[in-house]
This record gives structure tokens, sequence and C-alpha cells, in this order.
């Protein structure tokens, strides 16, 4: 008997998913356990293993399509079974607009705003390729079958695109350097990436009572200490690396600061589990080194580099960036010299970082001096965290960063 293949929620946050591929065709076999087809979370691109089994009668979500969770993607059944019912009120459900979409095609239409249609694919051509890495190829102007891909089955991950030295980005450059008066205005539809990440900092800021602060601590003693750890090893350690370990161990010293609201009751974490805030251009993702307090710099360097490579190829598993105990945002590396961030939860603390200058200070000898200096803002949720106390923790954490020999002590 024919049944519906219904879109499962893939990841703890997930409530809408975009199919970026299917792996079984409309008449393939299905077994229970067989990877039916990918599907883009709100973090991540999931593979969707089947529980069922049967033949694939119809394929009822085409790839590029969103299903809410609960929603028909495929039908299952016995070959040559009818199922025109079946495939008639999925077809209707999937065409209901949720609550929170856009304006449909004819209210654009009437207001004039109807983006331009895309050129009609080629199904047949179509190339498996992660979603970052759709996005780079396409603001590159690069047609992804002309890149080999490195990833699983052929899969043209970000690297394979950042490596190809094809004229396409060159065409599109010399294409756009004429001079042109006002642009038209764009329509952006909103991923459903992008609606989480929305939905959430909009719960974050608006439940949890912010308050911040602000230290400038100096970097002299921790840059001199990255070099001469790198000198040591054959991969340098990246600088927020650092910052995780030294905030892991300002943490140990203040746990109260590795807490979560839970409504009746505060829950104070026993592992200390960092994220970092991670951007792949169209949203952010907090890939999460796990038990931090008791990891060295070089392990946690590794853990993230690995991580990083993940979430840029959208393969971050849900235990990967789920669950920060506290998290690290750092833009210093766009000339940021500082700015506030929305507390991540169910954390109760984010600290934003902004970039190393050389600053003129006074020492204790009251003469002006040139050190390096780097601005931290400590975001905390009130409920959990008293002001003394998240002022104790960014002390403690900005004597830890002058002086990274404390973290022995």
């Amino acid at each position: 008997m024919a049944e519906r293949v219904l879109m499962t929620a893939l990841s703890p946050t997930m409530e809408e998913g975009t199919i970026v591929n299917w792996n079984k065709s409309e008449g393939d076999a299905v077994a229970a356990g067989d990877l039916l087809c990918e599907v883009e979370t709100d973090k991540a691109t999931m593979d969707y293993e089947s529980t069922q089994e049967g033949t694939l009668l119809k394929i009822v979500r085409g790839e590029g399509s969103s299903s809410r969770v609960g929603d028909t993607i495929a039908i299952l059944g016995e070959e040559g079974e009818q199922i025109d019912s079946l495939v008639e009120e999925s077809t209707a459900s999937a065409q209901k607009p949720s609550p929170q979409a856009g304006p449909t095609e004819s209210e654009r239409e009437a207001k004039g705003t109807t983006p331009a249609a895309a050129p009609a694919a080629d199904d047949g051509a179509r190339v498996k390729a992660s979603p970052l890495a759709r996005r780079i190829a396409s603001e590159r102007g690069i047609d992804l079958r002309r890149i080999s891909g490195s990833g699983p089955s052929g899969r043209v991950v970000r690297a394979d695109v950042e490596s190809f030295s094809g004229e396409g980005a060159e065409d599109r450059a010399a294409a756009g350097s004429g001079v042109s008066g006002r642009g038209e205005d764009v329509t952006i539809p909103v991923s459903g990436k992008r609606a989480v990440i929305a939905r959430r900092l909009a719960e974050s800021k608006f439940s949890a009572p912010h308050y911040y602060l602000k230290s400038s601590v100096r970097m002299d003693a921790a840059v001199r200490a990255r070099k001469e750890l790198n000198a040591e090893i054959p991969q340098k350690a990246g600088f927020n690396a650092f910052l995780i370990k030294f905030a892991a161990e300002a943490l140990k010293r203040h746990p109260r600061v590795n807490a979560s609201w839970q409504g009746d009751h505060i829950l104070q974490f026993g592992s200390i589990d960092i994220g970092l805030a991670v951007d792949l251009g169209n949203g952010l993702v907090t890939p999460i080194v796990r038990d931090c307090g008791n990891r060295g710099i070089v392990d946690i360097d590794h853990a993230l580099r690995e991580l990083v490579e993940k979430a840029g190829d959208g393969k971050l598993q849900p235990q990967e960036y789920t669950g920060a105990t506290f998290t690290i945002s750092n833009l210093g590396s766009f000339g940021i010299e500082e700015f506030t961030a929305i507390i991540n939860p169910p954390g109760s603390a984010i600290l934003a970082v902004g970039e190393i200058a050389k600053t003129p200070v006074v020492n204790d000898r009251d003469e002006i001096e040139v050190a390096q200096i780097m601005k931290m803002t400590l975001s905390c949720d009130h409920r959990v965290i008293d002001g003394a106390e998240g002022g104790r923790f960014l002390h403690e954490l900005k004597r830890i960063v002058e002086n990274p020999v404390r973290v022995l002590f």
C-alpha cells in the first residue's frame, strides 16, 4: 500500500528544510536505511535516510524545494500502484503557504515586485554541490559543471570552487565593468536558515535581559606566547584557539557564568563547551569545541579547524553546533574595534572581541608607550549572571590574556 514520505526534523532546531539533491529517482527501489535525499536545514546539509521500503513512485518536492517538517516530499509503494489521489492531496498541501510565508506570486505582481525568473535548470545536468559552494560559484560567475568535485560521490565543495582557475569570474567582472545608472531593486527571498536565525536572535534578545561589560586588554604577552608556541609545532595555532582556551580557564574559576536559565532553576554546566560564531555568507553557524577546560591550545585548534571546514561544506552534525555553554564572536579580522553580540542560548554569555591595534597607553611609570590593545565586550543574561559576577569573570579573563602563564595556576 502506498504511503507518504514526510519531511522529518533532521536536527533539534529544524522546522523547515530545502531538498538539495535527490539520490533516488522515480521508479527506484528503496530499502530502509537507503540515502533518499540531501536536505539543507537551518545549519547544515543533512542526509535523509529512508525508514520505509518500496518503490519511489513519485517525488512530490523537487530539488530546491522547501518543505515544513511533516510535509509530504515523496510517495513510496508497490510498482504500478495507483497513487493519483495521494499525489493530488500531497501537492495541494505542499502549495499551501505557511503562516509566516512571504507574499504570493500574484501579490508580488500586483505590487510590481515579482523577482526576475531564474533560467530553467536542466535536472539531468544538475551538479551535486554544497550550498556554500553553489553560492560562491554564483558570486564568481563559475559554471559548476566545469568543476571536478572532491567531496563524497563527486560532490563539489567550497575548496573546489575556490581553487578553480577558469575564466568565469573574469568574464563576469569584465561584463560588469561598464558604468550604469541607478540599479534595480532586488528581492532576496529569506531562506529557511536565515528565518530560523532571525527568530532565535529575536527570542534571545527580547527574552533574556542583556547587559554589557567592556574591557580593553593588552595583547603583547598573548601575541608573544602564540609566536613562541607556533615556533614549536608543525601547524600554526590560530588566535581563536588561544581565546577559547583563555575563556575556558576563566570559566573554570567562575563557573556561574557557564550556566543557563531554565525557568524555575539555573543549570550550571559540568562541561565547558565553547562555540565560535562562523559566517557562512548566508547565515551564521556556531561550531562547538567540547570540554575546552580539559584540552590544550593545540588540541583545541585542531578540533576547531575540522569543525570550521565542515561548517563551510555544510556537513556539521547537530551535536556539533547545538548546546554551547559559552560563545565567542570575533570580528577583529574585519577591522572592527568593538561591538556587542546577542547571547546564543542555552548559554548565558557571549564574548565579542575586536581587532588587535597598536595604541598609545600610559604605563605604570606614567610614561606613554605603544601597546597592542584588544577590546572585549561581554554580553550577559541578568537572570543568570549578576553584574558583579560578570565583572569578576571579565577581570579574570583580562588577567589571563595579559599574563598567559596564569593558565598554569
